[in-house]
């Protein structure tokens, strides 16, 4: 082929004319950086290949990492281990086995997409996420999502979300805007971890985390100010008060002193506010985490004690009066998973109590189905979203509408064993969730949300607005 026929096949002439007259009509100071940037932008992305690798997540857990090939970049995203344990399923899979187990899920989950998936995706626009996602739905055969594994799905779906920005030349959390079909963004009040508990602490407290909201910083940045003063200021009070050996850190980065009550965490808590200087401008919550102590219809609060008093043992209705107790003494605002998965009784007694936030985790499962029932039932009053719980973006985004419909609070997090992938801080902003629960001011996988975070508030300027005090009323349908 001749280079004749070869410009006329292509019209490169006429390309390459257009290029050039919109270069003189721009002004252009750098004539071929704009040329170059204009012909890139008349070739259209089309996906040319999805390629899977396993790596390891912050508990040295193996994980799925997704690059996504276009024609014009390559785009990756990482998701928690597929099928990662959690809560009290977590300790029973320690053992070798278990952990071989785990690594042969992630492998196969590799192959699939290596092979399945890349072979569906090949030639599709990245800018296309509904079509993208069904598409990776469509191959599961179970309908379950257990042959590819959600979040192996979900690491493919953020990677297509990713390119899909690039095309558009918008920052991921507009682009997820686009998506959500919203004018609006919100930068999120930060849930964070400040002391580790449960089955994610090596401590005797049997909840999982408390954490704090700086509802009243004027800016996500100021949030995050004062929310690592806190959490230093606890460190100290805690050298002071337990010695060296309590300032370790769980799986959450929050710090593990030997405590056993809820009261006896929040009361450190406390203190490290006022010593930081920010008495009623930060508000707490907690993650109970109850279903991993739940043995029948009781609450074993003494379940990592070696030797047990008795006492520990607990109904679900005192566990509403511990509650409750802790909502009139403390500054509680939100309680995460206060009863278990599915005693949807209890959960319903004490939310028609109005006396905080209650987010539904294992209740809810990020289950469609199951939020429509709670929904209905009253349940809880808010979402915690996990985006591995569902599978896709286009599904946690439909979760996201659903929550917001019923005027619930949502709060995107993140998961113990995390990798260092910083999309749920897009998904939070872009999809105005008005509060985001990373884990502490610590840890790599951790600080990559919240610097995320902080990067979009810089590039947002004067159009970014903090949730603060209407860090629920965000949710809300705009």
């Amino acid at each position: 082929m001749s280079v004749q026929e070869y410009l006329e096949k292509h019209l490169l002439s006429r390309k390459i004319e257009e290029a050039v007259n919109a270069a003189v009509r721009a002004k252009a100071p750098d004539p071929v950086l704009f040329i170059s940037t204009h012909m890139r932008r008349a070739a259209p992305a089309v996906i040319t290949s999805v390629r899977a690798r396993q790596i390891l997540d912050s508990r040295g857990e193996p994980a799925v990492e997704v690059a996504l090939h276009t024609n014009k970049a390559v785009h990756r995203a990482s998701a928690a281990a597929a099928d990662a344990p959690e809560g009290a399923a977590a300790a029973s899979t320690r053992d070798a086995e278990k952990r071989k187990l785990l690594a042969r899920t992630v492998a196969d989950a590799v192959r699939v997409i290596n092979d399945k998936v890349s072979e569906a995706l090949v030639g599709m626009d990245p800018q296309q996420q509904a079509q993208i996602d069904q598409a990776i739905i469509d191959l599961d055969k179970a309908h379950h999502k257990a042959e590819i594994g959600m979040k192996a799905m979900l690491a493919v779906s953020i990677a297509a979300c990713k390119a899909g920005a690039a095309e558009k030349e918008v920052p991921l959390y507009k682009h997820i805007t686009d998506l959500v079909g919203k004018s609006t963004t919100t930068l999120p009040v930060p849930a964070i971890t400040v002391i580790n508990g449960g089955t994610h602490g090596g401590n005797r407290l049997p909840i999982q985390e408390i954490m704090i909201l700086p509802v009243g910083a004027k800016s996500f940045e100021e949030a995050m100010q004062m929310g690592s003063e806190t959490y230093h200021h606890l460190k100290d009070i805690i050298l002071e008060k337990y010695g060296s050996d309590s300032c370790n850190i769980g799986d959450d980065g929050g710090f593990t002193p030997n405590i056993s009550s809820i009261s006896e965490g929040l009361d450190l808590v406390i203190a490290a506010i006022d010593r930081a200087g920010y008495n009623g401008r930060i508000k707490l919550a907690i993650d109970v985490a109850a279903t991993d102590f739940c043995i029948g219809k009781k609450y074993d609060l003494e379940f990592k004690f070696a030797e047990k008093s008795g006492q520990g043992f607990k109904t679900a209705d005192d566990m509403i009066e511990i509650y409750s107790q802790l909502c009139s003494e403390y500054p509680l605002v939100s309680i995460e998973q206060p009863f278990d998965k599915d005693d949807w009784e209890h959960s319903k007694k004490f939310t028609t109590l109005e006396l905080c936030q209650v987010v539904g985790d294992d209740l809810l499962m990020s289950d469609p189905e199951r939020i429509k029932r709670a929904v209905n039932e009253y349940t809880c009053n808010a979402l915690v979203l996990k985006a591995n719980q569902v599978g896709t973006v286009t599904e946690a985004i439909e979760v996201v509408k659903q929550a917001k419909d019923a005027h619930w609070g949502v709060m995107v997090s993140h998961r113990s064993g995390d990798t260092d992938d910083s999309f749920i801080a897009d998904l939070a902003v872009g999809a105005a969730a008005g509060q985001i629960k990373a884990g502490a001011p610590c840890r790599g996988e951790c600080l990559s949300k919240y610097n995320q975070l902080l990067r979009i508030e810089e590039e947002l300027g004067s159009d970014g607005v903090y949730a603060g005090e209407n860090w629920r009323t965000t949710a809300g349908t705009s």
